[in-house]
């Protein structure tokens, strides 16, 4: 799901394979508007307190903590150190790749009261995406009340973001690192772009990898949002082929940090066939991404609902029944038949109580990842997402209860806190 700054609220809709979506990016601070959202996929199919450990209906048990230490991937599942499972059950927290270079919602509260909150519920993991832009000196953190974040005053971007992780890892939450765009502006189809070059979309993974190797919470890269368009999987053309250009990312972290999982999303089509931005990964079956350092892929994909898009298979008549097969055939197949751990890495709507299509497939969806105990993390913990909302509510404070107790049927438990929280 991607973000722009548009401080307006409209949906347009493009011929069959795009869709966009605008949000409000809601408070101010000092009368300063601060930027909505809007989101974009590929979307049409040619074929027509909660933190408790879970058991699924196959009767395994997620451990979802784990111990403490470098996470590592064995068969479908990522394990710690001592080979526990370990199930990443989280949420996303968008800003950092807006024009805010900052986390929204920090115009209304504090960010450690928003911390405090996300813990609270149940969430184990944050997905904190990012922009390229964001590590430029020009790029100053905005849109935020400095009375309820005196602390965060005169910050970088890139040391409000230390701040963030911090934060989250204290509270015993994993951090996974998402290169949303590479600009405020707009989300890329390639992992480079017209003002993005390979070489530096590389080095700032690199410089993020060796800023966080002595905080072993910090878990990995997702090192590209939603490849379309133009990428590829496995053709070998250095300048489409996202597998290729993942496989380069993932040992050049690995030269400055081994302990790092590289989480490598879909594109957008296999063949003739589109799906979801990122959500396709059948091409993995033929070329898997290998790595210098062994047993460090978890793959990523994006899967939405009726909310975003209409697919045609919201309609069938056999709606929810038809959808796990659709599942499978783009990206659970790799947990399923143990290739490699897998990430649902967006996934959301407005609707989860009620008889409507969207409330149906997400607890469809939820009850799928629960049963074959996939990881997630959930788009998304800001109101301000066009077309899914969020866990919070406009006001930024009060909890989608309906939201919450979709999710806490498959929660896995936190770290333990550190010292002081």
């Amino acid at each position: 799901m991607d973000q722009n700054n548009a401080p307006t609220t409209e949906t347009k809709r493009a011929p069959r394979s795009q869709r966009l979506r605008f949000g409000i990016a809601a408070a101010v601070v000092a009368a300063a508007a601060v930027g909505g959202t809007v989101t974009a996929f590929a979307v049409n199919n040619n074929d027509g307190q909660s933190a408790v450990t879970t058991t699924s209906a196959a009767g395994v048990k997620a451990t979802g903590a784990g111990a403490e230490g470098p996470l590592s991937t064995k068969k479908g599942d990522i394990v710690d150190a001592d080979g526990k499972k370990v199930v990443l059950t989280g949420v996303n927290w968008f800003g950092f790749e807006t024009e805010t270079f900052a986390p929204h919602g920090l115009w209304t509260r504090s960010w450690e009261s928003m911390l405090d909150q996300m813990a609270k519920q149940g969430f184990n993991t944050l997905r904190l995406p990012y922009s390229n832009e964001m590590f430029k000196s020009s790029s100053k953190p905005n849109g935020i009340d400095f009375h309820k974040n005196p602390d965060l005053k005169g910050l970088t971007a890139q040391q409000l973001m230390d701040k963030i992780v911090k934060g989250a890892t204290d509270r015993g939450m994993r951090v996974i690192l998402d290169q949303h765009r590479p600009d405020q502006y707009s989300q890329s189809e390639l992992w480079y772009s017209q003002k993005l070059t390979e070489e530096q979309w590389q080095s700032d993974w690199v410089k993020l990898a060796k800023r966080y190797q002595n905080n072993d919470r910090v878990i990995g890269a997702d090192l590209h949002n939603e490849p379309r368009g133009q990428a590829t999987w496995g053709d070998g053309n250095p300048k489409t082929d996202w597998r290729l250009a993942a496989t380069k990312a993932g040992n050049a972290i690995h030269k400055v940090n081994k302990n790092w999982l590289i989480f490598v999303e879909g594109t957008d089509r296999h063949k003739n066939e589109q799906f979801w931005w990122g959500g396709d990964l059948q091409g993995v079956k033929k070329y898997p991404v290998k790595l210098d350092e062994p047993n460090k892929v978890v793959y990523s994909a994006h899967d939405y609902g009726p909310g975003v898009y209409n697919q045609n298979w919201f309609t069938a008549k056999d709606f929810p029944k038809n959808m796990p097969a659709i599942w499978e055939k783009h990206w659970a197949y790799i947990k399923k038949q143990n290739i490699a751990p897998l990430l649902l890495g967006e996934f959301g709507g407005r609707k989860t109580a009620g008889n409507s299509s969207e409330a149906v497939w997400q607890n469809a969806l939820m009850d799928y990842l629960k049963k074959n105990q996939i990881s997630y993390t959930y788009w998304t913990w800001n109101p301000d997402s066009g077309d899914t909302g969020g866990v919070l509510k406009n006001d930024w404070k009060t909890i989608d209860q309906n939201k919450m107790k979709m999710l806490a049927k498959y929660q896995t438990p936190l770290l333990e806190p550190k010292k002081g929280k």
